[in-house]
Protein backbone atom coordinates (compact mmCIF):
# COMPACT_ATOMS: atom_id res chain seq x y z
CA UNK A 1 0.00 0.00 0.00
CA UNK A 2 1.55 3.02 -0.85
CA UNK A 3 1.48 5.82 0.95
CA UNK A 4 0.35 9.79 -0.78
CA UNK A 5 3.13 12.35 -0.64
CA UNK A 6 2.84 14.59 1.86
CA UNK A 7 2.25 18.06 0.37
CA UNK A 8 4.63 20.62 1.14
CA UNK A 9 2.27 23.79 2.81
CA UNK A 10 3.21 26.95 0.52
CA UNK A 11 3.58 30.03 1.91
CA UNK A 12 3.14 33.35 -0.25
CA UNK A 13 5.07 35.94 0.33
CA UNK A 14 4.85 38.96 2.05
CA UNK A 15 5.57 42.39 0.85
CA UNK A 16 6.72 45.07 3.17
CA UNK A 17 5.09 48.06 2.22
CA UNK A 18 7.95 50.98 1.55
CA UNK A 19 7.58 54.50 3.24
CA UNK A 20 7.32 57.42 1.03
CA UNK A 21 10.19 59.53 2.34
CA UNK A 22 8.40 62.71 4.23
CA UNK A 23 9.31 65.96 2.31
CA UNK A 24 11.40 68.06 4.69
CA UNK A 25 9.98 70.92 6.16
CA UNK A 26 10.72 74.43 6.53
CA UNK A 27 13.06 74.13 9.42
CA UNK A 28 14.80 71.36 7.86
CA UNK A 29 15.10 73.45 4.55
CA UNK A 30 16.33 76.56 6.80
CA UNK A 31 19.23 74.47 7.94
CA UNK A 32 19.90 73.40 4.69
CA UNK A 33 20.37 76.52 3.40
CA UNK A 34 22.60 77.65 6.30
CA UNK A 35 25.04 74.76 5.76
CA UNK A 36 25.33 75.71 2.04
CA UNK A 37 25.78 79.49 2.86
CA UNK A 38 27.90 79.16 5.45
CA UNK A 39 29.89 76.64 3.41
CA UNK A 40 30.50 78.70 0.72
CA UNK A 41 33.91 81.11 0.61
CA UNK A 42 31.92 83.45 -1.93
CA UNK A 43 29.32 84.08 0.02
CA UNK A 44 30.85 84.64 3.60
CA UNK A 45 33.24 87.19 2.15
CA UNK A 46 30.81 88.87 0.53
CA UNK A 47 28.78 89.05 3.91
CA UNK A 48 31.61 90.28 5.57
CA UNK A 49 32.68 92.75 2.77
CA UNK A 50 28.82 94.29 3.10
CA UNK A 51 29.37 95.22 7.16
CA UNK A 52 33.52 96.19 6.68
CA UNK A 53 32.59 98.62 3.82
CA UNK A 54 30.05 100.69 6.15
CA UNK A 55 32.38 101.19 9.03
CA UNK A 56 35.64 101.73 7.22
CA UNK A 57 33.95 104.29 5.09
CA UNK A 58 32.53 105.91 8.55
CA UNK A 59 36.71 106.66 9.28
CA UNK A 60 37.29 107.63 6.04
CA UNK A 61 34.89 110.58 5.99
CA UNK A 62 35.37 111.78 8.86
CA UNK A 63 39.61 112.05 8.96
CA UNK A 64 39.18 113.48 5.14
CA UNK A 65 36.91 116.22 6.63
CA UNK A 66 35.11 116.33 3.40
CA UNK A 67 31.03 117.03 5.24
CA UNK A 68 29.19 119.45 4.24
CA UNK A 69 28.66 122.37 7.21
CA UNK A 70 24.53 121.32 6.65
CA UNK A 71 25.45 117.29 6.89
CA UNK A 72 24.83 115.34 10.21
CA UNK A 73 26.91 112.53 11.81
CA UNK A 74 24.58 109.89 10.70
CA UNK A 75 24.51 111.02 7.41
CA UNK A 76 28.46 111.27 7.11
CA UNK A 77 29.45 108.13 9.21
CA UNK A 78 27.13 106.26 6.41
CA UNK A 79 28.40 107.34 3.03
CA UNK A 80 29.62 104.26 2.00
CA UNK A 81 26.62 102.54 2.76
CA UNK A 82 25.08 102.81 -0.04
CA UNK A 83 27.90 100.96 -1.57
CA UNK A 84 27.03 98.74 1.20
CA UNK A 85 23.67 97.83 -0.30
CA UNK A 86 25.11 97.17 -3.63
CA UNK A 87 27.12 93.98 -2.05
CA UNK A 88 24.12 92.91 0.31
CA UNK A 89 22.27 92.26 -3.58
CA UNK A 90 25.44 90.69 -4.95
CA UNK A 91 24.79 88.60 -1.61
CA UNK A 92 21.08 87.67 -2.52
CA UNK A 93 22.27 86.70 -5.91
CA UNK A 94 24.93 84.52 -5.09
CA UNK A 95 22.55 82.68 -2.86
CA UNK A 96 20.75 81.81 -5.75
CA UNK A 97 23.17 81.70 -8.90
CA UNK A 98 25.94 80.13 -7.14
CA UNK A 99 23.82 76.96 -7.41
CA UNK A 100 22.80 77.35 -11.21
CA UNK A 101 26.20 77.87 -11.55
CA UNK A 102 27.87 74.80 -9.87
CA UNK A 103 24.70 72.51 -11.06
CA UNK A 104 23.64 71.93 -7.19
CA UNK A 105 20.66 73.26 -7.79
CA UNK A 106 19.46 69.94 -8.92
CA UNK A 107 20.61 68.29 -5.92
CA UNK A 108 18.43 71.25 -3.80
CA UNK A 109 15.14 70.74 -5.58
CA UNK A 110 15.23 66.79 -5.13
CA UNK A 111 16.02 67.12 -1.19
CA UNK A 112 13.58 69.43 -0.83
CA UNK A 113 10.84 69.07 -4.01
CA UNK A 114 8.58 71.96 -3.01
CA UNK A 115 10.00 74.80 -4.44
CA UNK A 116 8.29 77.48 -2.89
CA UNK A 117 9.50 76.34 0.71
CA UNK A 118 12.80 76.42 -0.76
CA UNK A 119 12.98 80.03 -1.62
CA UNK A 120 11.12 80.99 1.20
CA UNK A 121 14.15 79.68 3.31
CA UNK A 122 16.08 81.21 1.16
CA UNK A 123 14.58 84.35 1.89
CA UNK A 124 14.13 84.23 5.49
CA UNK A 125 18.11 83.37 5.64
CA UNK A 126 19.33 86.52 3.87
CA UNK A 127 16.82 88.73 5.63
CA UNK A 128 18.07 87.39 8.95
CA UNK A 129 21.77 87.52 8.02
CA UNK A 130 21.48 91.45 5.86
CA UNK A 131 19.40 93.14 8.56
CA UNK A 132 21.93 91.87 11.78
CA UNK A 133 24.79 93.00 9.66
CA UNK A 134 22.99 96.14 8.17
CA UNK A 135 22.46 96.55 12.04
CA UNK A 136 25.41 95.95 13.86
CA UNK A 137 27.87 97.48 10.95
CA UNK A 138 25.58 101.07 10.64
CA UNK A 139 25.09 101.48 14.32
CA UNK A 140 29.43 101.03 14.63
CA UNK A 141 29.76 103.31 11.72
CA UNK A 142 27.38 105.67 13.85
CA UNK A 143 29.44 106.18 16.86
CA UNK A 144 32.74 105.83 15.23
CA UNK A 145 31.66 108.73 12.77
CA UNK A 146 30.47 110.55 16.24
CA UNK A 147 34.28 109.68 17.67
CA UNK A 148 36.40 111.29 14.04
CA UNK A 149 34.52 113.76 13.40
CA UNK A 150 35.05 117.73 14.98
CA UNK A 151 32.63 117.18 18.32
CA UNK A 152 29.92 119.89 17.88
CA UNK A 153 30.47 121.14 14.10
CA UNK A 154 27.74 118.84 12.58
CA UNK A 155 24.17 117.68 13.79
CA UNK A 156 23.69 114.68 14.83
CA UNK A 157 21.12 113.42 13.44
CA UNK A 158 18.20 111.15 14.78
CA UNK A 159 19.57 107.47 14.82
CA UNK A 160 16.71 105.96 15.99
CA UNK A 161 14.47 104.51 14.65
CA UNK A 162 16.36 105.22 11.45
CA UNK A 163 19.00 102.50 11.93
CA UNK A 164 16.40 99.97 11.79
CA UNK A 165 14.82 101.27 8.80
CA UNK A 166 18.07 100.94 7.23
CA UNK A 167 19.16 97.63 8.42
CA UNK A 168 15.65 96.68 7.02
CA UNK A 169 16.80 98.32 3.45
CA UNK A 170 20.01 96.14 3.38
CA UNK A 171 17.57 92.87 3.95
CA UNK A 172 15.55 94.06 1.07
CA UNK A 173 17.92 94.94 -1.23
CA UNK A 174 19.33 90.78 -0.22
CA UNK A 175 15.70 90.18 -1.53
CA UNK A 176 15.97 92.06 -4.59
CA UNK A 177 19.21 89.91 -5.49
CA UNK A 178 17.52 87.14 -4.51
CA UNK A 179 14.51 87.34 -6.84
CA UNK A 180 16.96 88.40 -9.63
CA UNK A 181 19.12 85.81 -9.19
CA UNK A 182 16.17 83.19 -9.47
CA UNK A 183 15.11 85.04 -12.79
CA UNK A 184 17.59 85.27 -14.41
CA UNK A 185 19.93 82.54 -13.26
CA UNK A 186 23.30 84.36 -14.17
CA UNK A 187 25.39 86.09 -11.34
CA UNK A 188 26.44 88.40 -13.60
CA UNK A 189 23.18 89.48 -14.73
CA UNK A 190 21.66 89.74 -11.41
CA UNK A 191 24.34 91.56 -9.76
CA UNK A 192 24.17 94.23 -12.70
CA UNK A 193 20.61 94.79 -12.53
CA UNK A 194 20.53 95.56 -9.04
CA UNK A 195 23.16 97.56 -9.19
CA UNK A 196 21.20 99.40 -12.03
CA UNK A 197 18.50 99.51 -9.97
CA UNK A 198 20.15 100.94 -7.38
CA UNK A 199 22.38 103.93 -9.23
CA UNK A 200 20.48 104.51 -12.79
CA UNK A 201 17.24 105.89 -11.27
CA UNK A 202 19.20 108.85 -9.87
CA UNK A 203 21.57 108.93 -12.79
CA UNK A 204 19.32 109.61 -15.03
CA UNK A 205 16.63 111.33 -13.59
CA UNK A 206 17.44 114.82 -14.75
CA UNK A 207 16.51 113.60 -17.96
CA UNK A 208 12.80 112.76 -16.99
CA UNK A 209 11.83 116.04 -15.95
CA UNK A 210 8.98 116.12 -13.53
CA UNK A 211 8.83 112.64 -13.05
CA UNK A 212 13.07 112.49 -11.77
CA UNK A 213 11.39 113.00 -7.95
CA UNK A 214 8.67 109.62 -8.91
CA UNK A 215 11.13 107.42 -10.23
CA UNK A 216 14.36 108.72 -8.03
CA UNK A 217 12.16 108.61 -4.98
CA UNK A 218 10.95 105.12 -5.22
CA UNK A 219 15.00 103.44 -5.27
CA UNK A 220 16.79 101.72 -2.44
CA UNK A 221 19.46 104.50 -2.67
CA UNK A 222 16.57 107.41 -2.18
CA UNK A 223 14.93 105.33 1.09
CA UNK A 224 18.63 105.20 2.26
CA UNK A 225 19.46 109.13 1.68
CA UNK A 226 16.51 110.05 3.46
CA UNK A 227 17.00 107.40 6.37
CA UNK A 228 20.22 108.56 6.95
CA UNK A 229 19.07 112.30 7.02
CA UNK A 230 22.08 113.48 4.56
CA UNK A 231 21.90 116.56 3.02
CA UNK A 232 21.96 115.22 -0.26
CA UNK A 233 18.16 114.23 0.44
CA UNK A 234 16.13 117.14 -1.35
CA UNK A 235 12.75 116.68 -2.72
CA UNK A 236 14.02 117.52 -6.57
CA UNK A 237 16.56 114.57 -6.07
CA UNK A 238 14.78 111.83 -3.80
CA UNK A 239 10.68 112.74 -4.14
CA UNK A 240 8.81 114.29 -1.24
CA UNK A 241 7.65 111.08 0.15
CA UNK A 242 8.91 110.46 3.41
CA UNK A 243 11.75 108.26 4.84
CA UNK A 244 9.21 105.11 5.72
CA UNK A 245 6.72 105.49 3.25
CA UNK A 246 9.98 104.90 0.83
CA UNK A 247 11.25 102.65 2.47
CA UNK A 248 7.46 100.53 2.25
CA UNK A 249 7.84 101.67 -1.40
CA UNK A 250 10.67 99.47 -1.47
CA UNK A 251 9.34 96.70 0.73
CA UNK A 252 6.23 96.11 -1.76
CA UNK A 253 8.00 95.81 -5.16
CA UNK A 254 10.50 93.74 -3.59
CA UNK A 255 7.94 91.48 -2.65
CA UNK A 256 6.00 91.70 -6.00
CA UNK A 257 9.54 90.43 -7.30
CA UNK A 258 9.41 87.36 -5.27
CA UNK A 259 6.08 86.77 -6.19
CA UNK A 260 7.28 86.37 -9.80
CA UNK A 261 10.68 84.08 -8.43
CA UNK A 262 8.56 82.05 -7.28
CA UNK A 263 6.23 81.53 -9.79
CA UNK A 264 9.51 81.32 -12.44
CA UNK A 265 10.75 78.88 -10.13
CA UNK A 266 7.50 76.34 -9.94
CA UNK A 267 6.84 76.38 -13.23
CA UNK A 268 10.42 75.99 -15.21
CA UNK A 269 13.21 72.98 -15.06
CA UNK A 270 16.30 73.53 -12.74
Amino acid sequence: MTTPATRTPTTTPTTTPTKTPAVPGFREALAFEWTKFASLRSTRWTLLTTGLLTVVGAVFVGLSGSLQPDDTVLGGSLTLSVVSLMVAGTVGALTVCGEYASGTVTATLTAVPRRGRVLAAKATLLVCLLYATGLVSCTVAYLLGGAVLEDGKYAQGEPLPALFGIAGLFALVGLIGLAVGTLLKHTAGAVVTVVGVLLLPSLFGPLLGDLRRWVAGATPTAALEKLTQTSDASAETVGSLGAWPSLGVVAAYTLLLLVMAWRRLRLRDA
